[in-house]
């Protein structure tokens, strides 16, 4: 692979190629909507995943590379973003990244349509990711909604935290019993709508419902632990999808068993955008701060004519969610419009966006966890 194409790259935004990944749930059609694809529809391919340096964790599918992103180079060659970043990690990430976190992004973003809801499913925290997986990240995450649809009469939905009064033996018994409607039962079941902003916890129980489309920002790693043998739509779940490799006892261990009403929920996991910087020609809001987590940080760029902006010393990962325009840096201009995704490399530092479409241009910007 020729390295000199990649040098170019360190000092331009990189647009990535679509990333469609197999999952054990269907959707995906408002992300082709979204994507402009000529025939949406449901599949098993119901997430995106962006600027991704993790692979996908399919059983059955061990064989497939699958989640990895991908470039195309100025010769038109396909390589994979890792492999760029690879090339010169400090050109890319930025020195103080690499010494903490080496020649990986630290993070991981996705987009996400359901057409069914989710298994109720447990990711795990650091020191149990650390003890059981041998990884120094666990799957704390967070969802931005963008939208949503109808599905059999359900508006979109997630069911989130345990009800008060569930304890860890009354969840090994739904469990053990397969007692779906009451693993449901024990949790919140919360109505979502578009700009709604959840904070997911390591060993927070969960399941996006049916008719959910958000973006996902979290650890960069694939645990997930599921405590339902069949998902909504009548698929056997194997064993190992469900505790992936650790057991029954020890995927339940994996779970935090504290309570909470719907308001401490609400209180605790909810979050409301922040206003960073406003102009004439747009604004900036933050959506997950460093003082919600210290896993990553989002942001969402409004724009209505022209909007500028720094980086500050990191690199980032930019989704184009509603509009059409340009982006102008410090040694050429993009032209950018909805559904487009990018990495930006550190040495990007001033950014200077312009709107030119109908509906304002609309960013989600996703950063790594401080270095």
């Amino acid at each position: 692979m020729s390295h000199h194409l990649f040098k170019e790259l360190s000092n331009q935004p990189i647009q990535l190629q679509p990333n469609r990944v197999w999952r054990t749930y269907s959707g995906g059609k408002l992300i082709d909507q979204w994507q402009q694809q000529p025939a949406p529809e449901d599949s098993s391919f119901p997430e995106e995943w962006v600027a991704s340096v993790v692979k996908a964790v399919n059983v059955g599918r061990e064989h497939l590379q699958e989640g990895l992103s991908k470039v195309k180079l100025a010769d038109q060659s396909i390589t994979t973003l890792q492999e760029v970043i690879d090339s010169d990690p400090v050109a890319f990430l930025g020195k103080a990244h690499l010494e903490k976190f080496g020649s990986q992004t630290a993070v991981l973003v996705k987009l996400l349509d359901s057409s069914e809801r989710l298994t109720i499913q447990v990711h795990p925290d650091r020191q149990f990711a650390e003890s059981k997986f041998q990884s120094r990240f666990g799957k704390t995450e967070a969802w931005y909604v963008l939208g949503g649809r109808t599905i059999d009469g359900e508006e979109p939905y997630v069911l989130f935290g345990f009800k008060p009064g569930v304890t860890a033996e009354a969840w090994k018994s739904l469990f053990e019993l397969q007692d779906i409607p009451g693993m449901i039962d024990a949790l919140h079941r919360i109505p979502v709508r578009e700009g709604d902003i959840f904070l997911v916890e390591g060993g927070v129980p969960h399941a996006i419902g049916s008719g959910c489309f958000l973006i996902e920002i979290q650890e960069p790693t694939d645990y997930t632990l599921r405590t339902e043998r069949t998902t909504p739509r009548g698929n056997h779940v194997p064993d190992k999808a469900c505790h992936q490799g650790l057991g029954f006892d020890e995927m339940l261990n994996c779970f935090h068993y504290e309570n909470h009403s719907l308001e401490q929920i609400k209180h605790k996991w909810t979050k409301q955008p922040s206003l960073l910087q406003e102009s004439s020609g747009g604004n900036l809001s933050a959506l997950i701060q460093s003082t919600d987590t210290d896993r990553f940080t989002m942001d969402r760029l409004t724009v209505n004519d022209v909007f500028t902006h720094k980086l500050n010393g990191t690199f980032a990962i930019a989704i184009v969610t509603q509009g059409k325009g340009t982006l102008s840096y410090e040694s050429g201009m993009i032209v950018i419009g909805q559904g487009n995704t990018f990495f930006l490399p550190v040495s990007i530092s001033t950014m200077k966006w312009n709107s030119e479409g109908e509906l304002p241009l609309q960013v989600i910007l996703c950063y790594p966890p401080t270095s």
